[in-house]
């Protein structure tokens, strides 16, 4: 798809609770903003570039021509850094809180709102209900929450792939599908090969390996691009082995559990009421086999027991994972409705 970008970006670093430089991608529309500062949040394994799909409208492009300041996070678990063996927590004490200190004051504004998807999403709800994060006053989580819920093959896949990949390597990475280095390299190409065989785009195939047990896991073929489908190549790659272990315990317990021993951080993420005043909208998409749209109602029914008819829940039907922002038609389907929750306050 030839297009010309109606947005660019500058690159604003800033440094974590615990040192580490990440950085914000500022994107500046072709006219001045005119409303609140929209954080958005990747997944696992991805990046900020993430929301700039080769698709008609990104969603940073739609949010900004609505008059949106636009800002997106690169936390540690983007690919744009070195491979690190980053946990939820870290992300919930040391990088959110910070990008939104960043952002409050490059802007000069008092509140901003976010949008959050996957991992960003788990780990962004972990620094809201701590109390880190009070100046942000509507967020918008995609697919996953408090209280993750996966297919069944997927709950014994977790438990028992990193411990039979641990003495072997630290991390997986879709790109080495394209390009094996070592023997292990060639074997899981193998076994991608040979258990994903739902399109000829292999880091299509190895994210579904990595991710889940769908066929394709992260999004609905029907629903991107061939541009996109082709991109995705490009914007995924390292994932670290430690993080299946919190997840997994996760899925196990039924909800989030933080395993670093934060003091800032209840081990049992909804052991206690949350101590934030912010409002929520919980989106997932029907068919979604990475994290089941299960996990977005469960959270919400969660948030609705406790303040009635302050927050919302959509679940979007024929889509999935990932396809909620990059799918071909997301600037219909799902975009108008984010802008709806954001207008709201």
């Amino acid at each position: 798809m030839d297009k010309t970008p109606s947005v660019r970006f500058e690159t604003i670093e800033f440094i974590a609770g615990d040192g580490m430089k990440l950085n914000l991608q500022h994107a500046i529309g072709e006219k001045l903003p005119t409303k609140s500062p929209v954080l958005l949040v990747h997944g696992a394994g991805v990046r900020a570039n993430i929301f700039n799909a080769p698709v008609e409208t990104t969603i940073v492009e739609y949010l900004t021509a609505q008059g949106y300041d636009v800002w997106l996070e690169n936390w540690r678990a983007s690919i744009d850094f070195s491979p690190n063996n980053w946990s939820l927590d870290k992300a919930a004490v040391y990088d959110h809180p910070y990008a939104v200190k960043k952002v409050l004051q490059l802007t000069g504004t008092a509140s901003i709102k976010a949008i959050i998807h996957c991992q960003g999403s788990t780990s962004f709800m972990m620094s809201a209900v701590a109390g880190l994060v009070p100046e942000v006053d509507t967020i918008i989580s995609n697919a996953v929450s408090l209280f993750p819920l996966v297919p069944t093959f997927s709950k014994w896949k977790i438990r028992i792939a990193p411990y039979l990949l641990k003495p072997f390597v630290q991390y997986l990475n879709p790109k080495t599908a394209l390009q094996p280095r070592t023997t292990l390299d060639r074997i899981l190409r193998a076994v991608v090969k040979l258990s994903h065989n739902e399109c000829d785009n292999l880091a299509c195939r190895y994210s579904s390996f990595m991710y889940g047990s769908g066929h394709p896991t992260l999004w609905r073929h029907e629903n991107l691009n061939s541009e996109t489908h082709q991109w995705i190549a490009q914007e995924f790659g390292f994932l670290p082995l430690s993080f299946y272990a919190q997840m997994g315990k996760s899925i196990s317990e039924g909800r989030l559990q933080s395993v670093d021993g934060f003091p800032e951080l209840a081990e049992d993420l909804v052991s206690s009421p949350p101590k934030t005043k912010a409002r929520f909208a919980f989106f997932a998409g029907q068919k979604n086999v990475c994290f089941l749209p299960q996990s977005q109602t469960r959270t919400f029914n969660y948030f609705n027991a406790l303040r009635p008819n302050f927050h919302s829940l959509y679940t979007i039907e024929n889509y999935g994972h990932l396809c909620m922002f990059i799918g071909k038609n997301a600037v219909r389907d799902v975009f108008p409705l984010m802008l709806q929750e954001l207008e709201k306050s």
